[in-house]
Protein backbone atom coordinates (compact mmCIF):
# COMPACT_ATOMS: atom_id res chain seq x y z
CA UNK A 1 0.00 0.00 0.00
CA UNK A 2 1.30 3.76 -0.89
CA UNK A 3 1.06 6.17 1.59
CA UNK A 4 -1.05 9.30 0.68
CA UNK A 5 1.63 11.48 0.72
CA UNK A 6 3.15 9.26 -2.39
CA UNK A 7 0.13 9.57 -4.29
CA UNK A 8 -0.55 11.46 -7.25
CA UNK A 9 -4.36 12.37 -6.85
CA UNK A 10 -5.58 14.38 -9.72
CA UNK A 11 -9.07 15.96 -10.83
CA UNK A 12 -10.05 15.94 -14.17
CA UNK A 13 -13.00 17.24 -16.33
CA UNK A 14 -14.27 14.87 -18.71
CA UNK A 15 -16.94 17.65 -21.01
CA UNK A 16 -17.41 14.64 -23.56
CA UNK A 17 -18.66 12.49 -20.37
CA UNK A 18 -20.15 15.13 -18.68
CA UNK A 19 -18.49 14.24 -15.42
CA UNK A 20 -15.33 14.55 -13.26
CA UNK A 21 -12.50 11.88 -12.81
CA UNK A 22 -10.55 11.16 -9.97
CA UNK A 23 -7.16 9.56 -10.92
CA UNK A 24 -5.00 7.63 -8.10
CA UNK A 25 -1.42 7.02 -9.37
CA UNK A 26 -2.80 7.28 -12.92
CA UNK A 27 -5.81 5.36 -12.16
CA UNK A 28 -9.85 6.10 -12.52
CA UNK A 29 -10.71 6.01 -9.17
CA UNK A 30 -14.12 7.63 -8.95
CA UNK A 31 -16.73 10.09 -10.82
CA UNK A 32 -19.06 13.01 -10.64
CA UNK A 33 -21.57 13.37 -13.02
CA UNK A 34 -23.09 16.79 -13.54
CA UNK A 35 -25.50 18.47 -16.21
CA UNK A 36 -25.17 22.08 -17.11
CA UNK A 37 -27.62 24.63 -17.28
CA UNK A 38 -27.05 28.34 -18.26
CA UNK A 39 -25.76 29.50 -15.09
CA UNK A 40 -25.79 26.01 -12.96
CA UNK A 41 -24.21 23.09 -12.75
CA UNK A 42 -25.66 20.50 -11.55
CA UNK A 43 -24.38 17.20 -9.85
CA UNK A 44 -26.26 14.03 -10.30
CA UNK A 45 -23.57 11.32 -9.24
CA UNK A 46 -20.85 10.91 -7.24
CA UNK A 47 -18.90 7.32 -7.13
CA UNK A 48 -15.83 6.31 -5.65
CA UNK A 49 -14.90 2.95 -7.51
CA UNK A 50 -14.67 0.05 -4.85
CA UNK A 51 -11.15 -0.55 -4.77
CA UNK A 52 -10.80 3.11 -3.74
CA UNK A 53 -13.75 3.57 -1.28
CA UNK A 54 -13.12 4.17 2.14
CA UNK A 55 -9.97 6.53 1.92
CA UNK A 56 -11.22 10.09 1.80
CA UNK A 57 -11.00 9.81 -2.10
CA UNK A 58 -15.10 11.29 -2.54
CA UNK A 59 -13.95 14.32 -0.33
CA UNK A 60 -11.17 15.29 -2.92
CA UNK A 61 -13.31 14.52 -6.04
CA UNK A 62 -16.26 16.34 -4.89
CA UNK A 63 -13.84 19.23 -3.77
CA UNK A 64 -11.73 19.51 -6.83
CA UNK A 65 -15.12 19.37 -9.11
CA UNK A 66 -16.58 22.01 -7.08
CA UNK A 67 -13.29 24.31 -7.19
CA UNK A 68 -13.51 23.56 -10.90
CA UNK A 69 -17.04 24.38 -11.07
CA UNK A 70 -16.45 27.90 -9.16
CA UNK A 71 -13.57 28.83 -11.43
CA UNK A 72 -15.25 28.41 -14.30
CA UNK A 73 -18.18 31.03 -12.97
CA UNK A 74 -21.11 28.52 -12.75
CA UNK A 75 -23.33 28.03 -9.45
CA UNK A 76 -23.87 24.89 -8.01
CA UNK A 77 -26.88 22.37 -7.31
CA UNK A 78 -26.22 19.82 -5.45
CA UNK A 79 -28.95 17.22 -6.25
CA UNK A 80 -26.41 14.18 -5.20
CA UNK A 81 -26.48 12.55 -1.53
CA UNK A 82 -22.32 13.08 -1.57
CA UNK A 83 -22.40 16.63 -2.86
CA UNK A 84 -24.95 17.76 -1.07
CA UNK A 85 -23.47 16.56 2.69
CA UNK A 86 -20.19 18.13 1.24
CA UNK A 87 -21.90 21.69 0.87
CA UNK A 88 -23.60 21.13 3.64
CA UNK A 89 -20.90 21.02 6.08
CA UNK A 90 -18.93 23.64 4.09
CA UNK A 91 -20.01 27.15 4.30
CA UNK A 92 -17.44 28.49 1.99
CA UNK A 93 -19.35 25.74 -0.95
CA UNK A 94 -22.75 26.65 0.42
CA UNK A 95 -22.56 30.14 -1.28
CA UNK A 96 -22.19 28.49 -4.57
CA UNK A 97 -25.99 27.34 -4.07
CA UNK A 98 -28.39 29.95 -5.44
CA UNK A 99 -30.43 31.41 -2.94
CA UNK A 100 -33.42 30.49 -4.77
CA UNK A 101 -32.23 26.15 -4.76
CA UNK A 102 -31.39 26.41 -0.91
CA UNK A 103 -34.69 25.70 0.55
CA UNK A 104 -35.94 23.35 -2.14
CA UNK A 105 -32.45 21.00 -1.27
CA UNK A 106 -32.98 21.38 2.22
CA UNK A 107 -29.86 23.65 2.92
CA UNK A 108 -29.52 26.92 5.14
CA UNK A 109 -30.51 29.85 3.99
CA UNK A 110 -27.47 31.86 5.20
Amino acid sequence: MSSESSESIEVRKNPELDRFELYVDGNLAGVAAYQDTANERAFVHTEIYPRYEGQGYGRKIVQGALDQTRDEGFGILPLCPMVHHFVESRPEYLELVPHWSRQRLGLPQQ
